[in-house]
């Protein structure tokens, strides 16, 4: 935190007034990305779904993935290969990982309920909510084993918008012919 506030030229203290911890610093990001996609939710078009909202949202072009840096593809796979060690390293930001997707789930499934009229115990808006953000920590996933393995940014956004693309198509077409026992299904592409 220290070097952190010497870079930015201002003291630590004001470094600990916005970010008590470090990990709140390091997942700040990911905690406005909450806000996004509330408002991606709530700014859909009339007529929109929220699974297609949260599906256009998701397939936007940012953040680690972003391969349109200085030093492209090789300095965009570097910056998430070094961003996913650290986390994968980390018990702490793991954790707090899981709490800020636990909040996301929580504020997305408060708007679903608002927006339909759910009551307070309908399980509905919690289950919509907990299947989208469910991709969203699954897709996280991927990219992570992806980028540890040594797949370059370029390859694992492409490999991740496929998945989405395949997630997406499952959420629309329903579970209840998914995985029936005896069934063979083709193995995925990407």
């Amino acid at each position: 935190m220290a070097e952190i506030a010497r870079r930015a030229h201002v003291a630590e203290k004001t470094v600990f007034n916005y970010f008590p911890t470090k990990e709140d610093l390091f997942y700040s990001r990911l905690e406005a990305l909450g806000e996004e996609l509330l408002a991606a939710i709530r700014e859909r078009e009339p007529g929109e779904s929220i699974l297609a909202a949260f599906r256009r949202f998701l397939l936007r072009q940012r953040g680690v993935l972003e391969i349109e840096v200085p030093g492209g593809d090789r300095e965009a796979t570097r910056r998430i290969r070094t961003i996913n060690r650290v986390i994968t390293e980390s018990p702490a930001l793991l954790a707090r990982e899981r709490q800020v997707f636990a909040r996301h789930t929580e504020a997305l499934a408060a708007l679903i309920a608002e927006e339909t009229g759910a009551t307070a115990d309908d399980v509905e808006p919690r289950v919509v909510a907990s299947a989208l953000l469910g991709v969203h920590r699954s897709l996280i996933d991927y990219v992570r084993r992806r980028t540890l393995a040594g797949a370059s940014a370029v390859a694992t956004a492409r490999g991740m918008r496929a998945q989405t693309r395949r997630a997406f198509g499952l959420l629309e077409q329903g579970l209840g012919n998914y995985a029936v026992k005896g069934e063979l299904r083709s193995p995925p592409r990407s």
